[in-house]
C-alpha cells in the first residue's frame, strides 16, 4: 500500500472518528438539557435497582388547563400511564407516592386516586410539606399512608375557579362532586364520611372561610391517616406489604 493511499485511509477514520465525537457530544448535551428540564439536575439518574417505584405528586395537580409555566405542577396525563406501566412491569412489586402539593384540579386528581386505589400491586403513600384539597383522596388512595410529624392537611368545600354560571346546575354539579369525595376518603380511611363533612364545614380554622386543617399527630388522630413516619417508615411497610403479597401467592400456588 502506497505512503498516499494510507494517509488518505488515516484522515478518513480521523474525520470518522471525530463526527462520532461531535455526534456523542451533542447526544450528551440533548440529554443533559432534557434532565435539567425533567429532573432539576444535569447527570443522569442511577439506573433503579430497588422493586420499588417512587411516584412524586408535587405542587400544583394539573388537569384540563393549562397552568402558568412558573407553577410546579403535576400533569394527570403523565402519571397515569405511568401508573399503567408500573402495573404491567414485573420487576416492580411495590409503588411508594410521596405527596408534598397544594391540590388542584378535582377531577384529574380523583383519576389519580382512583388509578392508585386499583393498582394490584401494594402502595403505600407518605405525606411531606402538604396533602391540601384534592390531595386527601390521593393520600388515603393508598393500601397504607403516613403523614410526616410536621406536614399538614386541609379540607375544605369543593370551589371552582374562573368564570362559574349561576344555575342551580352549576351548584348540583359541585354538590356531586363534594359527594364523590366524601365518599372516596371515607371508603380509603378510618375517618366517616359525617365526620368528614363536619371537617370540611367547619368555621374559624381557616381565615376568612370554611374548612379544617389538619397537622401529622391531627391527622392519625382523626384516623385520616394511618400513621405518623418519613421515608424509613413508608419503606420499611411497603417492603412488609410485598413480602406478605409473595407469601400469599407462594401459598395459592401450592
Amino acid at each position: 500500500m502506497s505512503a498516499k493511499i494510507r494517509y488518505q485511509i488515516q484522515s478518513q477514520q480521523l474525520l470518522n472518528q471525530s463526527g462520532k465525537e461531535k455526534s456523542e457530544e451533542s447526544n450528551a448535551s440533548s440529554n443533559a438539557l432534557e434532565n435539567l428540564q425533567q429532573l432539576g439536575q444535569l447527570q443522569n439518574p442511577p439506573e433503579p435497582q430497588s422493586n420499588i417505584h417512587c411516584l412524586n405528586i408535587v405542587g400544583q395537580v394539573e388537569g384540563h388547563i393549562v397552568l402558568p409555566p412558573q407553577n410546579k405542577t403535576t400533569k394527570y396525563e403523565h402519571i397515569i400511564p405511568q401508573l399503567v406501566a408500573i402495573e404491567q412491569n414485573e420487576q416492580i412489586e411495590g409503588i411508594l407516592i410521596v405527596l408534598n402539593t397544594v391540590g388542584g384540579d378535582v377531577e384529574a386528581g380523583l383519576a389519580i386516586a382512583e388509578m392508585i386505589k386499583s393498582m394490584s400491586k401494594p402502595t403505600v403513600s407518605l405525606v411531606l410539606g402538604g396533602g391540601h384539597s384534592i390531595g386527601v383522596p390521593i393520600a388515603v388512595s393508598s393500601d397504607y399512608s403516613f403523614i410526616a410529624e410536621t406536614a399538614t392537611m386541609t379540607i375544605h368545600p369543593v370551589r371552582l375557579n374562573g368564570l362559574v354560571i349561576g344555575v342551580p346546575q352549576t351548584y348540583e354539579y359541585l354538590d356531586k362532586m363534594q359527594d364523590r369525595i366524601v365518599k372516596f376518603v371515607a371508603e380509603n380511611s378510618g375517618m366517616s364520611e359525617k365526620k368528614f363533612r363536619d371537617l370540611m364545614m367547619k368555621t374559624g380554622s381557616l381565615a376568612r372561610d370554611i374548612g379544617t386543617v389538619l397537622v401529622g399527630k391531627d391527622a392519625v388522630k382523626e384516623k385520616l391517616i394511618d400513621n405518623l413516619g418519613g421515608i424509613g417508615q413508608a419503606v420499611k411497610k411497603l417492603n412488609e406489604m410485598i413480602k406478605e403479597r409473595k407469601k400469599v401467592k407462594k401459598e395459592l400456588l401450592q
